[in-house]
């Protein structure tokens, strides 16, 4: 029988854990939201506050095309909020990351967060205005959009509980730089902060899952975010296919017909990964999943899948939700652990905090207690070429020997699970 303790953990595992690890000794002056993305704080001392804020930077892409990104409102006004029932509509955001044309015509390169969006998670998060600057990424907005051999297939990807659409930049952008169209979802109120066109930011509004709460109670408002995050992405991609078929005005050029919606994919992070999975399921048409340490909900436990699924986990304790459904897993599937590795080391924490960890006053003892003790441009290469041979096996039929068993290159991935168990 699967149990939640381990589900518990990695929900409530935040930024706020990331400050108790630190031992950071003084709260920075913003009121804590609740929302589990912003309860971390940074040191505030006067010595701090005289040196210069750590400018970060993202880790440059390994593949040969320069990206582009386009950002978009959606709204799906068949149902209510299910969070905030004043709102008569869903409505959320999300961003394209795209094989570009070299010539951008000296776009700038979009922000990791945009501007108010960026405000809110500084003012009550980790890496606090001030101390650092957050980093810009490696596209540019609304460059032309560049063919790949025809068409590139589109991958989607959902971001952690409490979390936000850039979480694993990291990895999208190296999936971009690729050739594949990578769709990142804002799960409005479950993310920490989602900024719409005009400034409004609208922040964490789920229920709060604190440690009082009775499992069967969390386990119930877990499995509705889910639902909802399912919703969000049937929302998105019949969105896509309507942008393939008419266009939209303000849509980057030659963007609509890049999109190869015949072959679509999506991973995620933690409960992203969940809402990967658990999407699948539900018979969206999405050929592949992959699951980056995230405990499963819903259906697909008890019914499993008949479509390749990845799960690739932490160090740590098998997770029992995925020990429960891989009996249902009846088409390709691997159970991998990365050796080194914890919860947020498959987020731009894992290459964000080592850069910040002298100005936030953090030893590399304490960095590596949160982030586990595999350096990180390791743990960033590992899981972006597990990521890369995992879709260019399912969405372009390329052969994958690091996902076929252990492997000397890549000793770092343990299999769990025998190949053909």
């Amino acid at each position: 029988m699967t149990t939640h303790g381990s589900t518990r953990r990695k929900l409530m595992t935040t930024a706020g854990t990331l400050a108790a690890a630190l031992t950071v000794p003084r709260p920075h002056p913003a009121a804590a939201s609740g929302a589990p993305a912003t309860a971390g704080r940074a040191p505030t001392s006067d010595a701090a506050r005289t040196e210069p804020p750590q400018r970060l930077v993202l880790p440059r892409p390994t593949g040969r095309y320069p990206i582009g990104t386009h950002t978009l409102r959606l709204v799906d006004r068949s149902r209510r909020d299910p969070w905030v029932p004043s709102r008569p509509y869903r409505e959320f955001v999300i961003q394209l990351w795209y094989p570009a044309r070299r010539a951008t015509g000296g776009r700038r390169r979009a922000p990791w967060m945009t501007p108010a969006a960026a405000r809110h998670f500084q003012s009550s998060g980790l890496l606090p205005t001030g101390y650092v600057v957050l980093p810009a990424t490696h596209a540019a907005q609304g460059a032309p959009a560049r063919p790949v051999a025809g068409r590139s297939p589109v991958i989607l990807y959902s971001h952690g509980h409490g979390q936000h659409r850039s979480s694993s930049l990291s990895l999208v952008e190296d999936l971009a730089a690729h050739g594949y169209v990578v769709v990142t979802i804002d799960h409005t109120y479950d993310a920490g902060q989602v900024e719409f066109p005009g400034g409004r930011v609208e922040t964490y509004g789920m229920p709060e899952l604190t440690p009082s709460l009775p499992p069967a109670e969390e386990l119930r408002i877990v499995t509705k975010a889910v639902q909802v995050r399912v919703a969000d992405v049937r929302h998105t991609l019949a969105e896509l296919e309507r942008l393939v078929r008419y266009g939209s005005p303000g849509l980057p050029v030659g963007l609509r017909d890049l999109m190869d919606l015949t072959r679509t994919a999506m991973f995620g992070h933690s409960l992203g990964g969940a809402t990967a999975a658990e999407a699948m399921c539900t018979g969206l048409p999405i050929a592949a999943g992959a699951n980056l340490d995230g405990s499963l909900f819903g259906e697909v436990v008890t019914r499993g899948l008949d479509k390749p699924l990845l799960l690739l986990g932490a160090d740590r304790t098998d997770d029992a939700t995925w020990q429960d459904t891989w009996p249902h897993l009846r088409g390709w599937r691997r159970f991998l652990r990365l050796t080194g590795s914890e919860h947020f080391s498959f987020t731009d924490y894992e290459t964000l905090l080592p850069q910040a960890a002298a100005r936030l006053g953090a030893t590399p003892e304490q960095i590596a207690a949160f982030l586990g003790p595999l350096e990180w441009q390791r743990a960033l290469a590992v899981q972006r070429e597990a990521l890369l041979a995992f879709f260019g096996l399912h969405l372009l039929g390329r052969p994958a020997p690091l996902l076929s068993g252990p492997t000397a290159q890549y000793p770092e991935l343990v299999f769990r699970r025998a190949v053909g168990s």
